[in-house]
Order: structure tokens, then sequence, then C-alpha cells
């Protein structure tokens, strides 16, 4: 009988984790601990591992990993987590996410885009930026404003 429980407990969650990837927001959560925990590289080989036709981009991917493996201690200081900018559904099967990515000099956006094509989400595309001051400031110009 405690074997039938312990097999049932371990099967259903199996399937709480199966679950909980299979939306955007966890994938980008997933994300984040393997970068805090793991670093840069193996943090994103996981998040494109979720697509199979990211095999055919692995210049693009091996650049992106050596740039985002830049944003070390020596050039943006302690990493300090993360918080969402603002998420962006087109359709029901495509998602943009941006994060705010705090860092001791400067904050960084991530920016992910998932693609859902039949029944599991996909990274579709992965940026980062350091353009955040540029565009509150470019918010904040009068035409931008209700002035009336």
């Amino acid at each position: 009988m405690k074997l039938k429980i312990t097999f049932a407990l371990i099967l259903f969650l199996g399937i709480l984790n199966i679950e909980a990837q299979t939306n955007p927001k966890d994938l980008a959560s997933d994300f984040f601990v393997n970068y805090q925990n793991d670093g840069a590289s193996i943090a994103l080989d996981k998040l494109y591992s979720t697509n199979k036709w990211m095999e055919r981009a692995t210049d693009a991917i091996t650049n992106l990993k050596s740039q985002l493996e830049g944003l070390n201690e020596d050039y943006v200081g302690k990493y300090y987590g993360y918080e969402l900018l603002g998420e962006k559904k087109l359709a029901e099967s495509y998602v943009l996410l941006s994060y705010l990515v705090k860092f001791d000099r400067q904050p960084i956006r991530y920016t992910f885009q998932f693609y859902k094509p039949n029944d599991k989400w996909v990274i579709y595309s992965f940026k980062f930026d350091a353009n955040i001051d540029d565009e509150i400031e470019e918010s904040a110009k009068l035409y931008y404003l209700n002035i009336d």
C-alpha cells in the first residue's frame, strides 16, 4: 500500500512539473533560476532546448551566450533578481514577456517571446538591452502627456 501511495505521489508531482512547464511565465522563471545557479550559457541552452528548430541557429545562439556572459560582476555588478515589466499577447499562441533584470550598475531588460504552435510553449526569441532609461525619458515628453 505504501509503495502505491509513493508511486502515485511521484506520478502526480511529475504531472505537476509538466504542467508547470507549459506556460511562458514558468519557462521564463526557470530561465532565471538557471541563470542565477548555473550561468547564462546553461540557462540559454535550457531555454532554447524547448524549440527543436533553434538547433539551426547555433552561431546566433553562441553569439548571444557570449554577449550575455559579458554581463558579469566585473561589468554590471552583482545580480539581484528580476521583475516583470510587461506582458503582451498576440492571440492565444504568442506571448511577449519583458523583464527588468537588476544589477548593481544598471538595469537590463530581458525580452522573451514564446510561441505555442500546437500543445506546448516554445521559445521563439530572446533579446536583452539596456535602453530602459532612454525609453522612460522619451515617454515623459510632452507629446506623450495628456495636456488639456
